[in-house]
């Protein structure tokens, strides 16, 4: 049997615990981001061709979503703060090597290396969080403050990268992460708290066929950018990848200690968060990585301008995350995440229908505006529905499978939008990009719309019935069986 020492009830110090968990996991987020609007000129420096600079952010998300369940497993074994602070060394060193990478191989494998530190640090941060803020308002709006760092990390990302690439270097896009990555280190274990070592057996076999069935998946998507969806390399690592993820699931119903409860899958409002963030996250790929071409190779934007072309966006992302904690007092959190969803859906309807005479005011930011208000009202009910009524046991695991998907989405979504956008006819340059810009961005608002609806079957009726279930005293055995549909 598997036990624990006791979570700590209460946050001794809940304001520096948050700015440390929420640094940390925005330095992983904007490495994410950064690197697209600084891909030009690392491409020029380390004469990369284009299939090496594909990898240079491939070998990232390779390892980052493959490793994921293992990083949060791992948690929960050998106690989250010291998990943390490892991952918090492998990704800070990665940084600086990539910084001084001579050769495009040097910086290939660092990103790699990154990769491992943030397969560790995303779900620590967040089944740390989980452990330092008890249910309620102070969790609720760090869940928030959380969510909104996931939104806004993403789009400050292309304006960090594009501003640094332009006035210094793309190399400075990844020294930055070393003095945050230094003062996160040192100031976690004074003020984080520590959530002891689980006893007991570690899965290896469903870590195994975990990492090696995300990691062949997440290769076979990313493979399609530049083999297609046809090719032989794709179609043998998909069905491998799949094949591993069954075999996975069928360990971890007899595992006695899983990588990954299925449990966690009872409830109906984490897994419609699971599936709705997958398909959410797979729109918002799209968006980031057409649009910035859009900017600059349709609107004539350099990559400066192209990143401050996402402030709009950013802004209204902020403002709105930061009244989710107000709101959520007031309704249902499944409200505001259908508001928000729609809102992106409306938003990314609108930019798919920018062409060759549209202009920024018009075709983008203010599409732009809608869905920053969407970001902002989506991310924090995705990540609080994705580990409501968890066990204190079970936080990182269900903070992994929060960021698994999260990440998956991400690698599912832009095969699917590259692959949208190569049905569009050859044509002139200019108008042909335009032309696959627009294709890509439909194809996002139909996994939106998608997203919209496991939304209103899964997340909504449960949701609401759990609220009723709290509002009446009798009922409450109900509200504590709704975590076993």
């Amino acid at each position: 049997m598997e036990t624990m020492k006791p979570e700590p009830t209460t946050a001794p110090r809940p304001a520096a615990i948050l700015a440390i968990i929420l640094a940390s996991y925005f330095m992983i987020l904007l490495d994410n981001s950064v690197i697209f609007t600084a891909l030009p000129s690392l491409q020029a420096d380390l004469q990369l061709s284009t299939g090496e600079l594909s990898w240079v952010q491939d070998a990232y998300t390779l390892v980052f979503g493959g490793l994921l369940l293992l990083g949060a497993r791992a948690g929960d074994l050998l106690g989250r703060r010291r998990v943390f602070v490892f991952g918090l060394v492998v990704f800070s060193i990665a940084s600086l090597l990539i910084g001084l990478a001579p050769a495009g191989w040097w910086a290939i494998a660092g990103r790699a290396v990154q990769g491992i530190g943030a397969a560790i640090v995303a779900p620590a941060s967040l089944s740390l969080l989980t452990a330092s803020f008890p249910e309620g308002r102070e969790r609720t709006r760090a869940v928030a403050l959380y969510g909104a760092t996931a939104g806004i990390g993403a789009s400050l990302g292309l304006v960090i990268g594009g501003a640094l690439a332009h006035w210094i270097s793309w190399r400075a896009g990844f020294f930055v992460n070393v003095p945050i990555g230094a003062a996160m280190i040192a100031l976690a274990p004074k003020f984080l708290p520590e959530t002891g070592r689980a006893r007991g057996r570690f899965d290896v076999f469903g870590a195994l066929s975990a990492t090696l069935g995300v990691g062949a998946l997440v290769f076979g998507i990313i493979n399609t950018a530049e083999a297609g969806w046809d090719s032989p390399v794709t179609a043998t690592a998909v069905t491998a990848g799949v094949v591993l993820l069954i075999v996975f699931v069928l360990i971890e119903r007899k595992a006695a200690q899983p990588i990954m409860p299925l449990r966690l899958f009872a409830s109906r409002r984490r897994t419609g968060a699971y599936l709705a963030r997958f398909l959410y996250l797979g729109a918002m790929i799209g968006f980031f990585f057409f649009t910035t071409q859009f900017m600059q190779e349709v609107l004539g934007f350099d990559p400066l301008q192209a990143g401050l072309g996402f402030l709009p966006m950013t802004a209204v992302n902020f403002a709105v995350a930061m009244s989710i904690p107000r709101l959520v007092g007031r309704m249902p959190g499944s409200v505001p995440l259908l508001a928000g969803i729609l809102l992106t859906l409306a938003g990314m309807f609108w930019l798919s229908r920018a062409g060759l005479d549209s202009s920024y005011l018009t075709g983008v930011a203010l599409p732009m505006i809608l869905i920053g208000a969407g970001q902002g009202l989506a991310f924090a009910p995705l990540t609080s529905f994705g580990i409501i009524g968890a066990p204190a046991s079970d936080a990182g695991a269900a903070s992994g499978l929060v960021n698994t998907f999260h990440q998956i989405g991400t690698c599912l979504g832009l095969g699917i939008a590259v692959a949208a956008a190569a049905t569009v006819a050859s044509g002139p340059a200019t108008a042909h990009l335009a032309a696959q810009v627009s294709m890509a961005l439909t194809a996002g608002s139909i996994l939106l719309l998608l997203a919209l609806a496991v939304t209103a079957a899964l997340i909504l009726p449960a949701d609401l019935a759990a609220r009723r279930a709290r509002t009446m005293p009798a009922a409450r055995p109900a509200a504590l069986a709704e975590t076993t549909r």
